[in-house]
Protein backbone atom coordinates (compact mmCIF):
# COMPACT_ATOMS: atom_id res chain seq x y z
CA UNK A 1 0.00 0.00 0.00
CA UNK A 2 2.94 2.27 0.11
CA UNK A 3 3.47 4.83 -2.50
CA UNK A 4 5.22 7.65 -3.70
CA UNK A 5 3.34 10.85 -2.86
CA UNK A 6 4.61 12.65 -6.31
CA UNK A 7 2.25 9.45 -7.97
CA UNK A 8 -1.02 11.51 -8.72
CA UNK A 9 -2.58 7.70 -10.36
CA UNK A 10 -5.55 6.78 -7.87
CA UNK A 11 -5.07 3.10 -8.00
CA UNK A 12 -7.47 0.31 -7.01
CA UNK A 13 -7.91 -1.89 -3.45
CA UNK A 14 -9.57 -5.04 -4.61
CA UNK A 15 -11.55 -6.37 -1.82
CA UNK A 16 -12.77 -9.78 -1.75
CA UNK A 17 -16.22 -11.53 -1.96
CA UNK A 18 -17.12 -13.31 1.39
CA UNK A 19 -17.19 -16.93 -0.74
CA UNK A 20 -13.63 -17.36 -2.07
CA UNK A 21 -13.87 -20.60 -3.36
CA UNK A 22 -14.70 -22.19 -6.49
CA UNK A 23 -13.53 -20.50 -9.23
CA UNK A 24 -13.09 -17.43 -7.13
CA UNK A 25 -8.72 -17.87 -7.52
CA UNK A 26 -9.04 -17.92 -11.32
CA UNK A 27 -11.39 -14.79 -11.27
CA UNK A 28 -8.66 -13.00 -9.07
CA UNK A 29 -5.70 -13.98 -11.65
CA UNK A 30 -8.00 -11.98 -14.52
CA UNK A 31 -8.66 -9.12 -12.41
CA UNK A 32 -4.78 -8.78 -11.38
CA UNK A 33 -3.99 -9.18 -15.25
CA UNK A 34 -6.28 -6.83 -16.31
CA UNK A 35 -5.22 -4.35 -13.70
CA UNK A 36 -1.38 -4.38 -14.09
CA UNK A 37 -0.60 -1.78 -12.65
CA UNK A 38 -3.64 -0.04 -11.17
CA UNK A 39 -4.71 -2.51 -8.73
CA UNK A 40 -1.87 -2.85 -6.06
CA UNK A 41 -3.68 -4.41 -2.96
CA UNK A 42 -6.06 -7.23 -2.48
CA UNK A 43 -7.80 -7.78 0.95
CA UNK A 44 -9.12 -11.02 1.90
CA UNK A 45 -12.25 -10.97 3.89
CA UNK A 46 -14.06 -13.81 4.87
CA UNK A 47 -15.84 -14.34 8.25
CA UNK A 48 -17.06 -17.46 9.94
CA UNK A 49 -13.52 -18.20 10.74
CA UNK A 50 -13.02 -16.25 13.84
CA UNK A 51 -11.67 -19.02 16.84
CA UNK A 52 -8.75 -19.57 17.24
CA UNK A 53 -9.24 -23.94 16.25
CA UNK A 54 -10.48 -22.18 12.90
CA UNK A 55 -7.58 -20.43 11.43
CA UNK A 56 -6.08 -23.48 9.98
CA UNK A 57 -9.20 -23.33 7.48
CA UNK A 58 -8.78 -19.48 7.10
CA UNK A 59 -5.40 -19.72 5.83
CA UNK A 60 -6.23 -22.49 3.49
CA UNK A 61 -8.38 -19.99 1.78
CA UNK A 62 -6.04 -17.02 1.81
CA UNK A 63 -2.83 -19.44 0.52
CA UNK A 64 -3.90 -19.88 -2.99
CA UNK A 65 -4.91 -15.91 -3.24
CA UNK A 66 -1.94 -14.76 -1.43
CA UNK A 67 0.22 -16.72 -4.13
CA UNK A 68 -1.73 -15.16 -7.04
CA UNK A 69 -0.88 -11.96 -5.75
CA UNK A 70 2.91 -12.17 -4.69
CA UNK A 71 3.09 -13.04 -8.04
CA UNK A 72 1.51 -10.20 -9.85
CA UNK A 73 3.08 -7.67 -6.99
CA UNK A 74 -0.05 -6.89 -5.59
CA UNK A 75 0.48 -6.67 -1.88
CA UNK A 76 -2.05 -8.85 0.47
CA UNK A 77 -3.99 -7.14 3.18
CA UNK A 78 -6.03 -9.15 5.89
CA UNK A 79 -8.95 -8.38 7.10
CA UNK A 80 -9.52 -7.95 11.01
CA UNK A 81 -7.56 -10.68 11.90
CA UNK A 82 -3.92 -9.76 12.87
CA UNK A 83 -2.88 -13.53 13.85
CA UNK A 84 -4.22 -14.78 10.30
CA UNK A 85 -1.57 -12.10 9.29
CA UNK A 86 0.93 -13.53 11.16
CA UNK A 87 0.31 -16.40 10.42
CA UNK A 88 0.45 -16.07 6.50
CA UNK A 89 3.21 -13.76 6.82
CA UNK A 90 1.04 -11.63 5.25
CA UNK A 91 1.81 -8.54 3.45
CA UNK A 92 -0.69 -6.16 6.49
CA UNK A 93 -3.97 -6.23 7.88
CA UNK A 94 -6.68 -3.95 8.10
CA UNK A 95 -8.30 -2.85 11.29
CA UNK A 96 -11.70 -1.77 12.32
CA UNK A 97 -12.43 0.12 15.21
CA UNK A 98 -13.24 -2.53 17.28
CA UNK A 99 -10.39 -4.69 15.62
CA UNK A 100 -7.37 -3.99 17.70
CA UNK A 101 -4.66 -1.24 18.13
CA UNK A 102 -2.53 -0.27 15.23
CA UNK A 103 0.56 0.32 17.67
CA UNK A 104 0.08 -3.59 18.77
CA UNK A 105 -0.29 -4.88 15.65
CA UNK A 106 2.73 -3.35 14.45
CA UNK A 107 5.02 -4.94 17.58
CA UNK A 108 3.29 -8.65 16.16
CA UNK A 109 3.46 -7.59 12.39
CA UNK A 110 7.05 -6.03 12.20
CA UNK A 111 8.16 -2.65 10.59
CA UNK A 112 7.48 -3.87 7.05
CA UNK A 113 3.74 -4.51 7.81
CA UNK A 114 0.99 -2.35 5.70
CA UNK A 115 -1.46 -1.13 8.76
CA UNK A 116 -4.46 0.31 7.45
CA UNK A 117 -7.78 1.70 9.87
CA UNK A 118 -11.46 1.81 9.16
CA UNK A 119 -12.29 5.68 9.82
CA UNK A 120 -15.86 5.64 8.90
CA UNK A 121 -16.30 9.47 8.32
CA UNK A 122 -14.11 11.19 11.13
CA UNK A 123 -11.59 13.41 10.84
CA UNK A 124 -10.87 12.83 14.59
CA UNK A 125 -10.56 8.76 14.10
CA UNK A 126 -8.31 9.12 11.01
CA UNK A 127 -5.71 11.65 12.76
CA UNK A 128 -5.84 9.28 16.09
CA UNK A 129 -4.99 6.02 13.38
CA UNK A 130 -1.76 8.34 12.04
CA UNK A 131 -0.55 9.07 15.39
CA UNK A 132 -0.80 5.37 16.14
CA UNK A 133 0.80 4.77 12.65
CA UNK A 134 -1.09 3.06 10.77
CA UNK A 135 0.13 3.04 6.79
CA UNK A 136 -3.35 4.11 4.90
CA UNK A 137 -6.34 5.44 6.58
CA UNK A 138 -10.28 4.21 5.47
CA UNK A 139 -13.17 6.29 4.95
CA UNK A 140 -16.70 5.56 4.37
CA UNK A 141 -18.87 3.90 3.41
CA UNK A 142 -19.46 6.63 0.65
CA UNK A 143 -22.33 5.24 -1.02
CA UNK A 144 -24.73 1.82 -0.16
CA UNK A 145 -22.81 -1.10 -0.05
CA UNK A 146 -23.04 -4.96 0.41
CA UNK A 147 -19.42 -4.77 1.82
CA UNK A 148 -19.55 -2.27 4.78
CA UNK A 149 -22.19 -2.39 7.23
CA UNK A 150 -25.19 -0.32 7.21
CA UNK A 151 -24.56 0.82 11.04
CA UNK A 152 -21.35 1.97 10.00
CA UNK A 153 -20.69 5.77 11.33
CA UNK A 154 -21.65 8.33 9.34
CA UNK A 155 -21.71 8.38 5.62
CA UNK A 156 -18.66 11.13 4.34
CA UNK A 157 -18.15 13.28 2.02
CA UNK A 158 -15.90 13.78 -0.56
CA UNK A 159 -14.53 16.37 1.25
CA UNK A 160 -13.17 14.23 3.55
CA UNK A 161 -10.24 13.03 1.05
CA UNK A 162 -9.14 16.48 0.21
CA UNK A 163 -9.02 17.66 3.28
CA UNK A 164 -6.53 14.47 4.28
CA UNK A 165 -4.62 14.57 1.23
CA UNK A 166 -4.06 18.06 1.47
CA UNK A 167 -2.71 18.18 5.32
CA UNK A 168 -1.56 14.66 5.73
CA UNK A 169 0.86 12.35 3.70
CA UNK A 170 -0.70 8.79 4.91
CA UNK A 171 -2.61 7.71 2.05
CA UNK A 172 -6.48 7.68 2.10
CA UNK A 173 -8.71 5.44 1.06
CA UNK A 174 -12.05 5.53 0.47
CA UNK A 175 -14.25 2.09 0.38
CA UNK A 176 -18.05 1.95 0.36
CA UNK A 177 -20.47 1.03 -2.92
CA UNK A 178 -17.85 2.52 -5.41
CA UNK A 179 -18.31 1.73 -8.85
CA UNK A 180 -17.04 3.15 -12.69
CA UNK A 181 -20.19 5.10 -12.56
CA UNK A 182 -19.98 7.33 -9.04
CA UNK A 183 -16.03 6.93 -8.37
CA UNK A 184 -15.09 10.28 -9.90
CA UNK A 185 -15.83 12.93 -7.29
CA UNK A 186 -13.54 10.23 -5.27
CA UNK A 187 -10.95 10.75 -7.80
CA UNK A 188 -11.04 14.39 -7.59
CA UNK A 189 -11.36 14.56 -4.33
CA UNK A 190 -8.02 12.75 -4.07
CA UNK A 191 -8.71 9.43 -3.33
CA UNK A 192 -5.60 7.66 -2.99
CA UNK A 193 -6.52 4.04 -3.08
CA UNK A 194 -10.39 3.24 -4.23
CA UNK A 195 -11.54 0.11 -2.28
CA UNK A 196 -13.98 -2.30 -4.82
CA UNK A 197 -15.34 -5.19 -3.58
CA UNK A 198 -19.26 -5.66 -5.77
CA UNK A 199 -18.72 -3.53 -9.03
CA UNK A 200 -15.85 -6.02 -9.68
CA UNK A 201 -16.87 -9.31 -8.41
CA UNK A 202 -20.77 -8.77 -9.39
CA UNK A 203 -20.02 -8.55 -12.62
CA UNK A 204 -16.76 -9.35 -15.27
CA UNK A 205 -14.01 -8.43 -13.42
CA UNK A 206 -11.90 -8.27 -16.35
CA UNK A 207 -14.49 -5.59 -17.57
CA UNK A 208 -14.97 -3.81 -14.24
CA UNK A 209 -11.62 -3.26 -13.87
CA UNK A 210 -11.16 -1.75 -17.30
CA UNK A 211 -13.99 0.50 -16.65
CA UNK A 212 -12.43 1.65 -13.50
CA UNK A 213 -9.51 2.70 -15.06
CA UNK A 214 -11.25 4.17 -17.78
CA UNK A 215 -12.94 6.32 -15.59
CA UNK A 216 -10.17 7.21 -13.19
CA UNK A 217 -7.99 8.44 -16.39
CA UNK A 218 -11.34 10.49 -17.24
CA UNK A 219 -11.78 12.26 -13.77
CA UNK A 220 -7.77 12.88 -13.39
CA UNK A 221 -8.06 14.17 -17.33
Amino acid sequence: MARAMTDPTTQLYLISPLDVGGEFPQRLERALVAGKGLVTAFQFRVKGFDRPEQQHEAAALAEPLQAICAAHGVAFIVNDSVPLAKRLSADGVHLGQKDGDPREAREALGREAQIGVTCHASRHLAMEAGEAGADYVAFGAFFDSTTKDKGDAERPEAEILEWWSTVFEIPCVAIGGIAPANCGPLVKAGADFLAVSGAVWGADEVTAVQAFAEAIEAAQG
